[in-house]
């Protein structure tokens, strides 16, 4: 079901055209007045339950997990992409001479960690060039092999929303016996994943993009097989009975499931409940209907643009709620980054990523607005 505009959620002026959600998004006014309220409470901390604050953290992690499809069992409270990421090149096992395998110009935070896992590893990683075709997909399944050991994948690449089947990839990666690492900051919250076919090891995504929640919050979902692995931080409130703040005794016990590996003062009472408000209204409008409601947008881009020297990402090659354009060289043209700031001269803005201009609408954005976008971009092209 295709939803109407929802821009009076948000605080966006009437004369700003937004097409950057997959940069950051804007914040709905109900999270900017959960999160006002939340900061004048730490005027009066005796109001801070601890109960409390530790409710707000399971309620973040039932509603990540409704999204995806997951138990609040399996999903870790985080910071960052790069934070989980570490998290699970720490505790999946490679031998010297095996193999990751990830995305030619894959997003720093999901490279760096694995660069230095292979580097201390005397193992290596192989790179999967850009296809001419965008058929990610085969092409990684074509680098997935018996010496195999990682695949880390996000569900589209960042510049330009051209599509990886992660169903694909997740059932090449158990053929070979490998560990499968997904980063779903560009898809989850705006696109369906079945989790039950991915069938990840470790899934991270940031929360300020397609979450619609504030920066510095994150989810990371780990598989059952690791909930006994490694956490980067061993935080006191990841312990069974840290509850209780009358405890002086050193405790054992890990809370179950992922939340050993949850970041150190987790509970944040100022992020979490902006986070939850985020949450409820995506899963409020139903994240197909997001889905059906941004492809009709990035349709229309690409009907637009038909003929012209901006070439995107066809539509069975791309996510529904992000397109890429690349843009033919003719002499005398604009360059990418000329494009942009004419277009943010007019109130217009989206995002240059490697050789794309990067659009991304969200559901503020209106038919009438993408017709003013398509028609300012195609002035003096």
């Amino acid at each position: 079901m295709k939803l109407n505009s929802q821009r009076d959620l948000f605080d966006l002026p009437d004369d700003i055209i937004y097409l950057n959600c997959a940069s950051q998004s804007p914040q709905l006014k109900e999270t900017t007045q959960t999160g006002q309220a939340s900061i004048a409470r730490k005027a009066r901390p005796w109001n801070l339950e601890a109960s409390e604050r530790l409710a707000t953290v399971e309620t973040a992690r039932q509603l990540f997990g409704q999204i995806i499809g997951s138990s609040a069992d399996n999903i870790a409270i985080v910071p960052s992409v790069s934070y989980g990421v570490a998290t699970a090149a720490a505790n999946i096992p490679i031998r010297a001479g095996q193999e990751i395998v990830m995305i030619e110009e894959e997003f720093p935070s999901d490279y760096y960690s694995w660069e230095a896992l292979a580097r201390s590893r005397n193992a290596s990683i192989v790179t999967v060039k850009r296809p001419s075709d965008f058929d990610w997909t085969s092409a990684m399944v074509a680098q997935i092999g018996e010496n195999t050991a990682i695949v880390t994948v996000p569900n589209c690449h960042w510049t330009d929303g051209s599509l990886i089947d992660l169903v694909q990839i997740g059932q090449r990666v158990r053929e070979v016996g490998a560990a499968l690492v997904v980063d779903v900051t560009q898809s989850v919250g705006a696109g369906r994943l079945d989790m039950a076919e991915i069938q990840p090891d470790f899934l991270v995504s940031a929360g300020y993009k397609w979450l619609l929640c504030p920066y510095s919050q994150s989810f990371l979902y780990v598989s059952p097989k690791y909930w006994e692995g490694t956490p980067l931080e061993l935080s006191p409130f990841n312990r069974a009975g840290s509850e209780d703040y009358s405890v002086t005794k050193y405790l054992n016990d890990f809370r179950p499931g992922a939340r050993r590996f949850d970041v150190g003062e987790r509970s944040d009472f100022v992020n979490l409940p902006m986070a939850n408000t985020a949450l409820r209204q995506i899963l409020a409008w139903g994240v197909e209907n997001i889905a059906e409601t941004l492809a009709g947008l990035t349709g229309q881009i690409e009907e637009n643009l038909a003929g012209s020297r901006f070439k995107p990402v066809p539509a069975n090659r791309r996510l529904s709620h992000i397109i890429g354009l690349r843009v033919a060289e003719e002499a005398g043209a604009e360059s990418l980054g000329q494009l942009a700031d004419r277009l943010a001269a007019q109130k217009i803005f989206v995002s240059v990523r490697g050789q794309n201009l990067r659009i991304s609408p969200y559901l503020y954005n209106t038919p009438e607005e993408i017709e003013v976008f398509t028609n300012t971009l195609l002035v003096k092209s």
